[in-house]
């Protein structure tokens, strides 16, 4: 009994009435019947109904039409990184990636955590830019020991831009330290306003708190530390992946997982 053998590309086959012997190219449907293409010897190409009298190696097959197969789908994690499936944490590095606060920290946990882990690099917080220099000169970056440091509102004239050229200038920061940063005072501009239900974030004037002033203009709870709590655990929640995020962020924190995770070797 002919056993049914799919028509795949490249599959070669000879046709028994014919002997025209040649490999699969497609499979179309002509005048409502399914036919084969076979292209043989100096390209040749003939076709031939879809079904029963065709041999491979001398044994008569019956040809089918092949099921497509589906691609695999690729698991993305939030950052649209490949997802390593069951990978354990890599052990941490030596070198760090600092950022001014604990909304910094939860935002780039949420959003890069699965590649944090793969690469083994930990975020910490600064609790502010002021006290940069120090802390860099404690920390020693060199060779194999880098530092990637996120500051807020690194624009040009800025408290924050006077502050990053002075680490820079420190010695062993060149080639060792990168400080890169955002225009948003607050990193809750970083999360597009329409996962919020704004058109954009609300300008805050001088001398009120940002926080404060965003959750009144959203018409949330702001009179206390925990009402900003619970506000931005709210606008974190809105966040799915690096897409919820404004691009002068994202861009930023993908440097700066590079920059710490190049190989010194």
């Amino acid at each position: 009994m002919a056993r049914e053998v799919p028509a795949r590309r490249d599959l070669v086959v000879e046709e028994a009435s014919t002997g025209f012997t040649g490999a699969v190219t497609r499979v179309e449907k002509i005048a409502g019947e399914l036919v084969v293409e076979l292209e043989g010897p100096r390209g040749v190409r003939r076709t031939f109904p879809l079904g029963p009298g065709f041999m491979i190696d001398g044994n008569p097959v019956v040809l089918t039409r092949a099921v497509a197969q589906a691609t695999p789908v690729r698991k993305r994690s939030a950052s649209g990184s490949v997802y390593v499936e069951g990978a354990k944490a890599r052990t941490a590095r030596a070198s760090r990636i600092w950022v001014e606060g604990t909304h910094d920290a939860e935002l780039i946990q949420k959003v890069w955590g699965h590649d944090l882990r793969i690469e083994g690099i930990v975020v910490e917080q600064l609790e502010g830019a002021d006290n940069l220099v120090e802390r860099v000169q404690e920390f020693g970056p060199a060779p194999g020991r880098r530092l990637g440091i996120l500051v807020d509102h690194l624009v040009k004239g800025s408290k924050e831009s006077r502050i990053a050229a002075e680490v820079m200038a420190l010695p062993g920061a060149r080639g060792n330290v990168a400080v890169l940063g955002h225009p948003y005072v607050d990193v809750w501009q970083a999360v597009k306003p329409a996962r919020v239900g704004l058109r954009e974030w609300p300008h805050i004037p001088r001398g009120t708190d940002i926080k404060v002033g965003s959750l009144a203009a959203l018409g949330w709870p702001h009179e206390d530390k925990a009402d900003i709590g619970l506000g931005w655990k709210r606008i974190l929640s809105t966040v799915r992946s690096y897409a919820d995020v404004e691009p002068t962020l994202s861009g930023r924190i993908e440097e700066l997982i590079d920059f710490v995770t190049v190989d010194h070797s």
